[in-house]
């Protein structure tokens, strides 16, 4: 009798790994290429013909840029470009790699840029690199003040632009639960004032030290966690003194991030990662 194995066809191995329910499709491209078409990244990600992940990642050597790095890590979202950036992705590389390694702590190069990654306790810690408020940089179409961004969705309004690596916009309201973030997040995304889109955040300040959030990311997903916006939402937070604490825990459907600040443009963040299961592609 054949087993499975013999039946099934055989490609290039996997990890399936998660990050405050996050998930991933992880593939070594470092000795054997890794270059999908769109299509190969659509089926990948899609639960019900592939993987099922919310992006594909793709380990590399490192390019001129990312000297030193032990890795280079390349993002794709599930309808096939690549982005600039994933915190929950760079926690879960960073573990697969500590355990490979027998590393603590290593520098990963994402978006031509190191992030120095390292263990902290049961949990993974990044530098994710600096911040920026420039209305060029996020991008925005025009020029605006990127503290009170004038776009308006019945109770959703004043929000905040930021780039961290990708284009966030955070939105801070009075009781998160009566907010269709979902919703809101799939009209706001279409604004003419956002020519790249972007992650759509919406925010409740609970203290000092804690605040609510969820966002609709791009290409229109509603995630469980999202790492760079909650960066993102503390860094609104701060720049509005909202908040006058240079860390605050970033309470998701998900789970918990904890979002330090070395100075005002400098974000830590620190959360869990976990494997889920393992497997062979058959692209």
């Amino acid at each position: 009798m054949k087993n499975w194995f013999d039946i099934a066809q055989q490609g290039r191995p996997f990890v399936k790994m998660q990050g405050l329910g996050n998930h991933f499709a992880v593939v070594d491209g470092r000795e054997q290429p890794f270059k999908p078409s769109t299509a190969e990244i659509v089926t990948l990600c899609d639960p019900r013909l592939g993987i099922g992940a919310e992006q594909l990642l793709v380990i590399e050597p490192v390019s001129e840029a990312g000297a030193g790095a032990y890795a280079r890590v390349r993002i794709y979202n599930p309808d096939g470009p690549e982005v600039e950036a994933c915190g929950n992705a760079t926690r879960c590389v960073a573990l697969l790699l500590f355990e490979e390694s027998g590393l603590d702590e290593l520098g990963l190069e994402i978006n031509f840029e190191i992030l120095n990654c390292k263990r902290d306790g049961a949990n993974i810690s990044v530098e994710m690199g600096k911040i920026s408020f420039d209305w060029e940089k996020i991008p925005l179409a025009k020029q605006c003040d990127t503290l009170h961004v004038n776009i308006v969705d019945g109770a959703v309004k004043d929000g905040v632009a930021v780039n961290v690596a990708n284009p966030h916009l955070v939105f801070f309201v009075d009781d998160f639960e009566e907010i269709d973030v979902a919703g809101v997040g799939a009209r706001i995304q279409k604004n003419a004032l956002l020519p790249q889109s972007a992650n759509i955040g919406i925010a409740e300040i609970l203290d000092d030290t804690r605040i609510k959030f969820q966002v609709y990311e791009r290409p229109g997903v509603l995630t469980q966690a999202c790492g760079s916006g909650s960066c993102a939402v503390v860094a609104a937070a701060r720049a509005r003194g909202l908040i006058k604490s240079n860390y605050a825990y970033v309470e998701m459907p998900g789970g918990v991030l904890k979002i330090s600040y070395k100075d005002d443009v400098s974000p830590v963040m620190s959360g869990p990662a976990a494997f889920c299961y393992s497997g062979t592609l058959t692209i």
